[in-house]
């Protein structure tokens, strides 16, 4: 996976976040010499490539009132996982989900991250996991965040 001079570029103004103004594209594109429709092309080919993974959002939930954070973790059947995974990961409060296969003294395959303003809220919204799963689920626990670890995306060796 190759980049040139000007994906290398494209990376380092980007790498620590967009600019948070209406026209961020527009802006990056303007900072190294590009126009907006080359920069988004550029962009979506390295997607394509999986030069970069994503291009997501990282909130700081803590800022948005969401000061409880816990990783749900279920022990659920392996032939039910992958469908009941994708409606767990498309409940509008699962922040993102995964499956991973277990661990030994682990027995946990399912991870699901909640967040609430109280852990009165993220336990009910734990709840409606357990109910969603159902008899498929056979333990779960929860993980809650003690701090907040610094998020940051790709970097280039030696910039940003």
């Amino acid at each position: 996976m190759s980049i040139d001079d000007i994906d290398r570029r494209v990376i380092a103004a980007t790498q620590a976040g967009l600019p948070l103004c209406p026209r961020p594209y527009a802006q990056i594109a303007r900072q190294i010499g590009i126009d907006e429709a080359e920069l988004r092309a550029r962009m979506a080919a390295m997607l394509e490539r999986g030069v970069i993974r994503r291009i997501a959002l990282a909130p700081n939930h803590y800022a948005l009132g969401m000061v409880a954070n816990g990783m749900s973790v279920w022990d659920v059947e392996d032939a039910q996982a992958e469908a009941l995974g994708e409606k767990v990961g498309a409940l509008e409060f699962v922040s993102h989900s995964y499956l991973r296969p277990r661990a030994e003294g682990w027995p946990y395959n399912m991870f699901a991250m909640v967040h609430g303003s109280s852990r009165e809220e993220v336990e009910r919204k734990r709840a409606e996991i357990a109910a969603l799963l159902g008899p498929a689920c056979r333990a779960s626990d929860i993980l809650y965040s003690t701090r907040i670890l610094k998020k940051t995306g790709l970097r280039l060796r030696g910039e940003g």
